[in-house]
């Protein structure tokens, strides 16, 4: 029984490891700076969300909408920090961003990273 509990706890540890860095880990250490460095700042969750609470100086264009709303983020050679509630919608623009040929996207992950 005892063998059994260790075992548990210790794949409890490992899971929980691996949350941190999976979920907390994909932030972008630099995003924060580059905002400050005049960056543009945009929240790519819903426009409820972004009602309900943002960073400030940030604009609100919801991933879903990325695609059709590409000029709103300025030159390709211009710097870009996104972020959402978890990091992955914040990853997908990231992703769709470069795809476009954005050469600077920084990606903040969960608004609660700043």
């Amino acid at each position: 029984m005892k063998d059994w509990k260790n075992n548990a706890l210790w794949l409890l540890s490992l899971l929980l490891l691996g949350y941190v860095f999976f979920f907390r880990g994909t932030a972008d250490a630099g995003a924060k700076e580059a905002v400050k460095a005049g960056a543009k700042l945009v929240d790519v969750r819903t426009p409820q969300e972004y009602a309900a609470g943002h960073i400030e100086g940030a604009i609100n264009i919801p991933v879903q909408e990325l695609d059709a709303r590409l000029s709103e983020f300025g030159p390709k050679d211009g710097v870009v920090v996104v972020y959402c509630r978890s990091g992955a919608r914040s990853a997908t623009a990231k992703s769709k961003l470069e795809a476009a040929g954005y050469k600077s996207v920084h990606n903040l992950g969960a608004m609660s990273n700043w």
